[in-house]
C-alpha cells in the first residue's frame, strides 16, 4: 500500500535529474497486453506481409474515438501476427521496449481467441512467444511470463475452445489466465466455469474489472466481489469503479488483493479522472501495482507511465519505490524467484538513492 503524505522529491517536468532516476528505477509490468505493444512499424510490416489492409496508416491507428474503437484496433492489430516468427518478433520487441524503460520482469497477456479467424494454432503462438521471450531475456536481462486471456466480448464457445488449448497444452511460461474486452458484454459470472477449470489446473487468475472507460452500470463495484468469489482471482486489473462502493472497497482491502492499475488510458479525456482514481485507491488502502496496459498503442512506456502518475498524484521517490517493490510482491514468479528479484530491486534502489538530488 502507498503512503500518500507529501513526498520529499516530487516528480515534475522541472526535475530532469529525478526523471532520469525514475527511468532507471527497476520495474515490474503485470498488466501488459502483448498485442498492444506492437510498434507501428512492426504492425505495418506484418500487415503488408500477410496482405492485411489497414484502415489508415499504422501510426495513425493509435488514436481512438472511444474505448470501443480502441478494442477494434487491438483486435485488428492481432490479425497481423500469424507465424511463429511474427509471434517471436512481437514478444522480443515487447520485452525490449519494457526493459529499456527499467522493467526487470513482465507478465504479458495474449488472447488465443484473436488468432482463431486466421487459424493460427495455439502451439504456434506459444512456439513464437516463448522463443521471443527467451531471446529477449538473454539480450535485455528481463524475465517474462505469459497470461492467456479470454476476450469476454467474443462468443463464449471460442473462450471454451481457447481454454481447451490452455489446459490441454500446458506450457511452463503460461502461468495464469485473464479476462479482457468490454465488461458490458461479459460480466465475470459469464466466465465462472472456465475460471474454475483453470483453477483446478493450477493456473493463477486475474480479470479486468470496474474499468472507468465503462459506466457504473456496465462495470459495477459488485463485479469485484464476483471476480473474487466466483472466479477465484489472485489479483485484479483496473478496479477504478470500485470506488463508488465504500463497502466494496473495504472488502477488497480486507482480502489484500492487488489491483494492477494503469496510469495512461486509451481515452485522453479520461486521463485526469484515471489519475484521481489511482490516488483515491491508494488513499483507501488498496494494494496497487503500476502498469502500462498497451504501451505502444497508448504512446507510453513503464518510465513515462510512472512519471505521469507521480506528477498527477503529487507523489515522489518514496511512492515510486513502493510501487516498484509492490510489482515484485504481486507477480506470479515462484517464491524463490520473487525473493531474488526483490533483493535485486532493493540493491538497485539503494544505489539510485545515492544519486537523488537534494530536496528543494
Amino acid at each position: 500500500m502507498l503512503e500518500t503524505a507529501p513526498a520529499s522529491h516530487p516528480a515534475s517536468a522541472a526535475a530532469p535529474a529525478l526523471q532520469a532516476l525514475l527511468r532507471r528505477l527497476p520495474k515490474v509490468e503485470l498488466h501488459l497486453h502483448i498485442a498492444g505493444t506492437l510498434r507501428p512499424r512492426t504492425l505495418a510490416e506484418l500487415a503488408a506481409s500477410h496482405g492485411l489492409p489497414l484502415p489508415r496508416a499504422a501510426d495513425e491507428l493509435y488514436s481512438y474515438r472511444d474505448f470501443y474503437d480502441f478494442i477494434d484496433v487491438l483486435r485488428l492489430a492481432a490479425l497481423a501476427v500469424r507465424t511463429a516468427g511474427d509471434f517471436e518478433r512481437m514478444a522480443y520487441e515487447a520485452v525490449e521496449d519494457a526493459a529499456k524503460a527499467g522493467a526487470r520482469h513482465v507478465e504479458m497477456s495474449f488472447n488465443p481467441q484473436y488468432y482463431m479467424p486466421t487459424q493460427v494454432p495455439y502451439k504456434v503462438q506459444l512456439e513464437g512467444l516463448s522463443a521471443g521471450i527467451r531471446a529477449a531475456q538473454r539480450d535485455f536481462d528481463c524475465s517474462a511470463l505469459l497470461i492467456a486471456a479470454l476476450d469476454r466480448g467474443l462468443p463464449l464457445d471460442s473462450a471454451e475452445r481457447a481454454m481447451d488449448d490452455i489446459v490441454g497444452q500446458r506450457h511452463e511460461l503460461v502461468v495464469g489466465i485473464g479476462a479482457d474486452g468490454p465488461e458490458r458484454e461479459g460480466p465475470p459470472a459469464k466466465l465462472a466455469a472456465l475460471y474454475q477449470r483453470a483453477g483446478r489446473a493450477g493456473l493463477k487468475r486475474t480479470a479486468h474489472v470496474c474499468e472507468d472507460n465503462q459506466t457504473l452500470q456496465e462495470a459495477p463495484p459488485s463485479h469485484v466481489d464476483d471476480c473474487l468469489q466466483l472466479l477465484g482471482c489472485d489479483r485484479l486489473d483496473h478496479g477504478y469503479n470500485l470506488l463508488a462502493s465504500d463497502s466494496g472497497v473495504q472488502r477488497a482491502r480486507d482480502c489484500g488483493v492487488y489491483f494492477c492499475v494503469c496510469g495512461v488510458t486509451s481515452v485522453k479525456r479520461n486521463q485526469q479522472r484515471r489519475l484521481a482514481s489511482i490516488k483515491a485507491m491508494a488513499d483507501a488502502g488498496l494494494p496497487l501495482t503500476l502498469n502500462t496496459d498497451d504501451p505502444a498503442m497508448f504512446h507510453t512506456d513503464p518510465a513515462h507511465t510512472l512519471e505521469t502518475v507521480l506528477e498527477g498524484c503529487g507523489w515522489g521517490w518514496q511512492e515510486a519505490c513502493r510501487l516498484s517493490l509492490a510489482g515484485v510482491q504481486a507477480s506470479w514468479l515462484d517464491e524463490r524467484a520473487k525473493r531474488e528479484l526483490k533483493a535485486r530491486f532493493e540493491r538497485e534502489i539503494a544505489q539510485l538513492e545515492k544519486e537523488l538530488p537534494p530536496p528543494r
